[in-house]
């Protein structure tokens, strides 16, 4: 019996050391796996840093004259990195500077706390100050019917994007819908299309290779981004629906022929009068329920829109209405200054045979009468010869641009922003033809 217990205590005391050998263990095995993981985050946290440090330094334009190895002071030009990638509208500072009190909105701290702005409206959040605005600048310029048709305010012209794919495509499918659109095709229709993997909805590329016997939503971008040409649809099936993004049909970038009738139309402030910032783009939609679903889709994305945003955009759009009586009014300003600047781009390229752009058919505006090509807010530019990567041959001469492939082209092109400051694109237009090879 002595013996048994004794074997009993012994039993005990060894589960007690063996347990506190295991916790120990265990115990080191987490501290230390707690000390990768510190250290690894760490790193990863300084190298993301250190990495956007070096794209800003990159990407800015330098203000400092920089010197040669002797001191001497040098104009620095050739050592400036020219950002053109995105389609930053700065341009238009210069026109909303003169503007001061006429286009500034006070908006006190009781304002805008309701989520609701007209409960009566298909999309409630939209509000009625905005709604005027809209329409109004529409029918100044001809480029749009409004009558009889519902508008959806976004977050920009991206979330109406999301919220129209959402809106067409049927939750019961057979499979995602199919997205297609003409290439070059703007650059952020496949990732916005496939960014949350929905099951709703697909991109499936290039409209001009689209061949299958399946249903389908066909984007329409005119005039297009990145190329500047006016576009209709590619696909003739019978299955398609059509999405048509009219964030350029203003008449500094083109000729406004007649208003556009189409289903679903989107617009953005952005581009129409350079307010990028604001993030504020709007749907002029035919079908009552479509515009339900889109406004849903944004509701649930957002529970709406800023009101403080909106009431900015809705006081901009009203200033380019009411000033089309003055002297030079916005969109006379805009109008020259594309003008002007594809004059120069032009005259940069024809000076040397590395490059290319495109030409357009002048067309009259119904709006302001001018016959003229097209102006786009982007320059489709080619390397000829044997460049084969114009992306990373003009980064090469420290101008950054988005390449072809982005756009489902070729990588002998690439797309400039013609929306910079102007301290930028003189910088451009003078280093085109300075380069050699």
């Amino acid at each position: 019996m002595t013996n048994v217990l004794f074997l009993k205590n012994v039993l005990v005391v060894s589960l007690a050391m063996n347990m506190g050998l295991i916790w120990k263990i265990s115990l080191d095995d987490e501290q230390a796996l707690t000390s990768k993981w510190s250290i690894h985050q760490n790193l990863h946290f300084y190298a993301h840093k250190n990495n956007l440090i070096q794209q800003e330094e990159e990407a800015r334009v330098s203000k400092r004259a920089p010197t040669t190895s002797s001191g001497a002071a040098t104009d620095g030009l050739e050592s400036v990195v020219i950002n053109l990638d995105h389609g930053d509208p700065t341009m238009y500072e210069g026109f909303w500077k003169q503007k001061g009190e006429e286009t500034t909105v006070v908006t006190s701290s009781w304002q805008h706390i309701s989520y609701f702005s007209d409960i009566k409206n298909v999309c409630w959040f939209l509000e009625p100050v905005l709604v005027s605005a809209i329409t109004r600048l529409h029918k100044v310029v001809g480029n749009a019917v409004t009558e009889g048709r519902h508008i959806v305010v976004g977050t920009g012209s991206s979330q109406l994007y999301q919220a129209a794919l959402y809106a067409l495509s049927p939750p019961n499918g057979s499979g995602p819908m199919n997205v297609v659109s003409a290439a070059p095709f703007y650059s952020s229709y496949p990732l916005m299309t496939d960014y949350l993997k929905s099951g709703l909805h697909k991109w499936a590329g290039d409209a001009y290779k689209f061949n299958k016997e399946q249903p389908y939503i066909e984007l329409v971008t005119s005039p297009n981004n990145p190329d500047g040409f006016t576009r209709q649809d590619v696909v003739k099936g019978d299955k398609g629906i059509l999405i048509h993004d009219l964030a350029y049909y203003w008449p500094q970038y083109t000729p406004i022929l007649l208003p556009a009738v189409y289903d679903i139309m989107l617009f953005t402030v952005s581009k129409s009068t350079g307010h990028a910032g604001s993030r504020i783009g709007w749907a002029v939609v035919k079908d009552r329920e479509i515009a339900k679903k889109m406004t849903t889709f944004i509701e649930i994305n957002t529970i709406g829109v800023s009101k403080d945003s909106q009431t900015r955009a809705a006081k901009i759009l009203q200033a380019v209405s009411e000033n089309q009586k003055e002297a030079e009014s916005f969109f006379d300003y805009s109008y020259k200054l594309m003008a002007e600047r594809w004059r120069k781009i032009r005259e940069a390229v024809n000076k040397t045979e590395l490059f290319s752009l495109p030409s357009f058919p002048a067309e009259t505006c119904s709006f302001s009468g001018q016959t003229f090509g097209q102006l786009p807010a982007f320059a489709w530019l080619k390397c000829e010869g044997e460049v084969d990567d114009c992306e990373g041959f003009l980064r090469r001469h420290k101008i950054l641009t988005r390449g072809g492939k982005h756009f489902g082209a070729c990588m002998k092109y690439v797309r400039i922003s013609m929306l910079s400051r102007e301290n930028e694109f003189k910088l451009l237009t003078d280093r085109l033809p300075a380069i050699i090879s």
